[in-house]
């Protein structure tokens, strides 16, 4: 017996995932209208999709600004894809200024993937946790797990591709750059980026309100 979808349902669906629309229709069907099991068959869909795409050349693409409210913090990201008639896509454009924002949002980003921290801050924050008093006193098996643990925390914390998506806490940026994968049909490819924050690296001239009114009066 065939399912009744609504056209709302779909719409829903499509939000979640990005995907196209007779493709959440499809999987709405396949799963009896249950929406859960449909969103993970597009998320499955579209993780297989990206993992064969993702070896191919990606070298058009755009470079998408971001100036938050206030004029106090913006970002510069270049976001690649496959060919020139997929950046163009409004779809393309759209991700490019959400992850520019993603960017803008999460304050401790530093990389776009883990792969890329250089194994110098690896070891570094090895130090840091493995100096820690609370492991002081644990056998040295349990302390390397925990420490473990705590380093591939605290390097997700710093990768772009781990944060969660401020627009869908569901997923990450990572499942979001390979639903676009899926719906574009293209490799796509966080290039760079870098974040700006005013006065950032200018030490401030710090004056004693006393000495300034002195200085006045003096004059």
């Amino acid at each position: 017996m065939s399912v009744n979808i609504s056209a709302q349902t779909v719409k829903d669906l499509r939000e979640k995932t990005g995907a196209g629309m007779m493709d959440c229709k499809k999987a709405l069907a396949d799963n009896n209208g249950d929406i859960e099991k449909a969103l993970e068959s597009l998320r499955q869909k579209g993780l297989a999709t990206a993992n064969k795409k993702s070896g191919r050349t990606a070298t058009e693409g755009i470079i998408e600004s971001y100036i938050h409210t206030g004029g106090k913090i913006g970002v510069m990201l270049e976001l690649n894809c496959e060919t020139d008639f997929v950046a163009r896509r409004s779809e393309f454009q759209n991700l490019a200024k959400d992850i520019a924002m993603q960017i803008a949002a999460s304050s401790d980003v530093e990389y776009i993937s883990t792969n890329d921290i250089p194994n110098d801050i690896v070891e570094k924050e090895k130090k840091i946790e493995a100096g820690r008093e609370d492991l002081a006193n644990k056998p040295e098996a349990i302390r390397n797990k925990i420490v473990q643990g705590r380093i591939e925390k605290r390097l997700k914390e710093i990768s772009l591709m781990d944060q969660f998506y401020i627009k869908n806490q569901d997923i990450t940026i990572e499942e979001l750059v390979k639903q676009n994968i899926a719906l574009l049909g293209e490799n796509i490819k966080i290039k760079r980026f870098t974040r700006f924050i005013l006065g950032e690296g200018t030490v401030k001239e710090e004056k004693n309100f006393a000495d300034e009114i002195k200085q006045i009066l003096n004059k």
